[in-house]
This record gives C-alpha cells, structure tokens and sequence, in this order.
C-alpha cells in the first residue's frame, strides 16, 4: 500500500496541472466562435481579425525555449501558476477590449500564459513517470487538454449569445484565475539534481547543448511537420476553407473542424501507448503519417471540380488530426536523449518546432489567398492550401536528414560500448558509423 502512495501523489499532481492546461487550450481557442462578434466590436477587417491568431500562435512560438529555461529553473509549480495567472488576466482584459490595440494586448497576455504551459506539463511528466510511462502520460495530457477546445466551440459559444462579450469572458477569465490557487498548492515538483545555470552565458549555453544533440534537432523537425496543418486549420483557415474552398455549408464544416479535436482525443491514448511499448517504431509512425498526410492533399486537392464528398471530406481531417498525437513522439525522444534535468529546455526547443510551423503556415496561407483574389469557383483556396503542402513536404525532408543522423549518432554510441536509451536495428541506408562526429551533430 505504501508502495502506490508515490504514485498516486504522481497523479494527483498530473491531474491538477492537466486541468490548467485544459485552461489553456479552452483560452487558446476562445476566439474562434467569437471572430464574428470580434469584427463587429473592434471595427476591423478579417486581415486585422488574423492578427489576432498570428500574434498569439507567434508568442506561443517564441516563448518556447525561454519556457524550457525557466521551467528548468524555477520548476513547473511556479511556471504553471504564472501561467494561470496570465491566461486569467487576459482572458478578463479581453473582456473589456473596445479597441483594436486593446484586444491585441489582452490576447498577447492570454497568449504568454498559454506559451509558458505544455512544456511545464511535460517537464512535470518527466519528473513523475518512469521514461516509457512518459509517452503515454504526455499523449493522454494532450488529448485531455484537447477537451478545453470542445468547450471553447458550443458551449462557448451558447455563453455568448446568452450572456454577452464582456460577462462572458469575465466569468472565465475569473475562473481561471482563482484556479491558480490550487496549482500553487497542490502541484508540486520533483528532485532532478543538478545544479541550473544562472549566468546569462551558462543558459546559452544549455540551449546550445540541447540543441547539439541530435535527437533533440530530430525532435524539432518531427514536431514541425507533424502538428502544424491541423494547428491552422483548426485556428483560423479551416472553417473560410471548408465553406468557401469546399463548398461545404457551415454548419457541416463546424462539424468536421470538431473531428480535428475529436481525432486528437481518441488518437492520442492510442499514439502514446504504442510508442511506450515500441519506441523503436516511433519514427516509423512518424514519417508513415507523414506520407498518408501528404496522400491526404493529393485526394483533397486534385479532386474533380475540387469539391471531394463529405465523407472524403471527413476521413481526410480525421488524417490530418492524428498530427497531434504523433507529434509526441517528438517529447519522447527529448525525454531519451538529454539528461532529465534539462528537459525542460530541450522541450521548449521541440515544441517550438511545430507552434513555429503553425505561425508560418497561418501567415502563408493567407499571404497567397491575397495574391490568389478573384480565381473562380473557390479555387484560390486550393492554391492557397499548397503553402501547407509545401511546408508539410520541406519539413518531411528535413526530418529524413535527422532521423539518420540520430540513428548514426546511437550507432557510434553503441559501438563505443555506452548505453542507449533504445536498441536500434541497422538498415542499408543508415549513415556509416566511421563517419566524422561532425557530420553526425552537424
């Protein structure tokens, strides 16, 4: 009995920290079913209305290795109920925006918070779980936390007809705020050892030394092409796609950008039990999703008349939702590779990678709608959507390059008689092992 008790306190902490980030997806999406009344309350455009989701999803992007340091720093307790505190303030300072620049402080605070919370969720995995628990907590994290953007779609949007802009967004934002008090107290972080670097030239230095391994550089690619087409469609060009490129009517395309949601629920149980029993296939499954994503555009754009049935519609979206789950293999193989108390740091580097992508992406596809103004029939979304392919098809390749050069990195390992965190099988298009250390960590 006295055995379980670390455990369960392990999931007890896991659980109030998972509620926050629920918060913070719920807070990350809010905008979405209130663009409409956005545009009529700040008196904007929908380019102004995007800049909304770019600032964000762009602070999000930047904070991320400066979240890997404080977290490794001060602890995920302390980041985390930072965090709370900043999505409560914006969220309340949102509530009382009238003018543009006003909204786009509230959302730049609401987006800090946001920036400080997952790699904080997953150092606080790290600390509490054994290395092959860790796959499964944190996929199990994201899907619970994908729950906050169910909540941020209906039942968000029934507050607001009912209650209005600024009583609803304040009684969030209040919420969330007073919630800080239980991360505070109940949240509580574990013993790494290891001394952190305080110098500003010590915490470059740790950036660099996650950055030099090269599982952590394999990290950053896999998560940068896997996460990123259900990250902009989902926060801003899904729906204008689905409607307007598709021709689906609304109410049907609300449904299916739910399945992006839905697909990362149920996905991500089933992802990160799979890489925690085999985490010798976890690449595999990464550039295998890869390629059924990109046979996914193939069939959605070079479909006849560009308008593809809705269950082709559908099962392609449900494709392009299993981005999230995979996209942990990315922290799985931060985990493996880099000591456990600079996994913080080495996060945030990965994490960047995909959140990155999201930015680019949302800012490409509307870059090219512009130049792309007055095609018929829709068809300057299918053109606008390439940018998507494109990225998906630069960051596969990049992942290709580091997937070997990690693979080579664990071979000469292996061969200098040191342990590796996963037995790898030697194929014929693996990297030789007598290849200079420069090119294996170049």
């Amino acid at each position: 009995m006295a055995a379980d008790r670390p455990e369960s306190r392990a999931w007890w902490i896991w659980s109030a920290a998972v509620v926050a980030y629920l918060a913070a997806v719920f807070h990350r999406g809010s905008l979405g079913v209130a663009g409409t009344q956005a545009l009529d309350r700040f008196d904007v455009g929908p380019a102004a209305l995007s800049a909304f989701t770019v600032l964000q999803v762009g602070i999000y992007a930047g904070m991320q290795i400066p979240t890997g340091l404080l977290v490794d720093r001060f602890g995920s307790r302390r980041v985390i109920t930072v965090a709370v505190v900043l999505l409560g303030a914006g969220q309340m300072l949102f509530a009382f925006a009238d003018s543009y620049s006003m909204g786009l402080l509230a959302r730049a605070v609401l987006g800090l918070g946001d920036a400080l919370m997952w790699v904080s969720i997953l150092r606080l995995v790290a600390a509490h779980f054994s290395a092959r628990r860790y796959a499964l907590v944190a996929t199990v994290s994201s899907a619970l936390g994908a729950l906050g953007g169910v909540a941020a779609t209906f039942p968000l949007a029934l507050a607001l007809q009912n209650m209005g802009w600024t009583a609803t967004f304040l009684l969030v934002g209040a919420l969330t705020l007073g919630y800080a008090a239980v991360t505070g107290t109940v949240v509580r972080d574990a013993s790494l050892g290891g001394s952190q670097p305080r110098s500003s030239g010590a915490v470059f230095q740790q950036v660099r030394d996650a950055w030099s391994v090269p599982g952590t550089r394999l990290a950053f690619w896999a998560h940068f092409c896997t996460m990123f087409v259900s990250g902009a469609l989902t926060l801003l060009w899904g729906f204008p796609y689905l409607v307007n490129g598709l021709g689906v009517p609304a109410s049907t395309a609300s449904v299916l950008l739910s399945l992006l949601i839905i697909g990362q629920v149920v996905g991500g149980p089933v992802v990160g039990a799979l890489i925690g029993r085999r985490p010798e296939c976890r690449m595999w499954i990464v550039m295998g999703y890869l390629l059924l994503n990109a046979l996914s555009w193939v069939v959605l754009l070079g479909w006849p008349e560009g308008r593809p049935p809705l269950a082709v519609i559908a099962a392609v979206f449900l494709v392009f939702a299993l981005g999230g789950p995979v996209s942990a293999v990315a922290f799985a193989l931060v985990r493996d590779y880099n000591p456990v108390r600079h996994v913080g740091t080495a996060t945030g580097v990965a994490n960047a990678g995909g959140h990155s992508a999201t930015a680019l992406g949302v800012l490409l596809v509307g870059l090219v709608l512009d130049l792309a103004q007055g095609m018929p029939g829709g068809s300057e979304y299918r053109v606008a959507m390439l940018a998507l392919v494109a990225m998906l098809l630069f960051g596969a390749f990049r992942t290709a390059v580091w997937w070997r050069r990690a693979r080579a990195a664990v071979f000469a390992a292996e061969a200098r008689g040191e342990g590796v965190p996963v037995v790898l099988t030697r194929h014929r298009w693996d990297l030789d092992l007598d290849l200079p250390r420069a090119t294996v960590d170049a």
